[in-house]
């Protein structure tokens, strides 16, 4: 047992976005894990092909970037010619992905004006690894800077803190719970503040995240990502995804990420193949996404680019 704790924790360590374990503050999903739950469209065709179709098209844009357009174009006619929907999913997710427009315009401190000052809207601030004692970084508490000046901002809006248990001498802490502390020390009112913290990565933040709004919450319809600069754009891509790979029919999708707020980190950086690992973690394939977060997935097991 204490090896499997030492090794989430390393995890934790290597990600340092997003965490695992239990709070007793606000709401939670009761997710364990990042197997899809049962709302999940089903596909047409065979699972693993897709699966591995799905892999090679993350991983080939993980890898080569735009250098893989004609390869990618390829995959995703062919999965698209396996299972329509799956297809048309997955070229909108990489139209995202690929976009220069991703996570951009990033609005520093604060967000924007021009959001919905309603119930409608929703406040996701992305967590970061606790120290040892359970307190919180001196990045998380940026983080929530900026969510509290948001909320200020937009009163009406709920927020929710994502992120697990991620101090190593402090198994009762999560790094959502104290975030919701902290906020509802700086004044929020405590119905207007969400917990979710069963995750362990940043995809699971989106995968439970999606399940407490759409399931406690269904005045939410807006999402707006709160974190540090580097990390806006990922967490924008993976929510987004969550929603096309949940909705009902392609362009159905439940919420939709319209704005970000971010603090100006002094350093770090997320790789396009970090980025690939997490879309494949959402597509169900968490051994190989964690293969992608150990840096021991071996690209040469897919064919050369030329």
């Amino acid at each position: 047992m204490k090896r499997v704790i030492a090794c989430i924790l390393m995890l934790c360590m290597v990600l340092s976005l997003a965490g695992c374990g239990n709070s007793s503050d606000g709401n939670k999903s009761d997710g364990n894990s990042s197997e899809k739950p049962s709302d999940t469209p089903v596909i047409s065709g065979d699972p693993k092909a897709l699966e591995n179709i799905v892999e090679e098209i993350a991983v080939d844009y993980g890898t080569y970037g735009a250098e893989a357009e004609e390869r990618i174009n390829t995959l995703l006619k062919n999965l698209a010619d396996a299972d329509k929907s799956a297809g048309t999913r997955w070229k909108e997710i990489m139209d995202i992905w690929r976009s220069d427009k991703l996570g951009q315009p990033l609005h520093y401190d604060v967000l924007p004006d021009g959001l919905p000052d309603t119930d409608e809207l929703c406040i996701v601030v992305l967590g970061f690894q606790l120290n040892p004692d359970g307190t919180m970084r001196e990045e998380l508490v940026e983080r929530l800077t900026v969510a509290l000046n948001s909320a200020k901002k937009y009163p009406n809006a709920y927020i929710v803190c994502t992120g697990g248990g991620t101090a190593s001498e402090n198994e009762a802490a999560s790094e959502a719970g104290e975030m919701a502390k902290w906020l509802i020390a700086q004044g929020i009112a405590n119905n207007k503040v969400i917990v979710e913290d069963n995750s362990i990565t940043t995809a699971q933040n989106a995968i439970f995240t999606y399940d407490i709004l759409t399931s406690l919450y269904p005045s939410v319809k807006k999402l707006a990502i709160v974190s540090s600069d580097y990390h806006i754009a990922t967490g924008e891509l993976l929510f987004k995804a969550e929603a096309i790979l949940r909705a009902n029919a392609p362009g159905n999708e439940k919420l939709e990420v319209i704005s970000n707020a971010a603090w100006k980190a002094p350093s770090g950086s997320l790789s396009a193949m970090f980025q690939a690992g997490a879309l494949i973690e959402l597509f169900g394939d968490v051994e190989t996404a964690f293969d992608i977060y150990y840096d021991n997935y071996d690209i040469h097991s897919l064919p050369p680019l030329h």
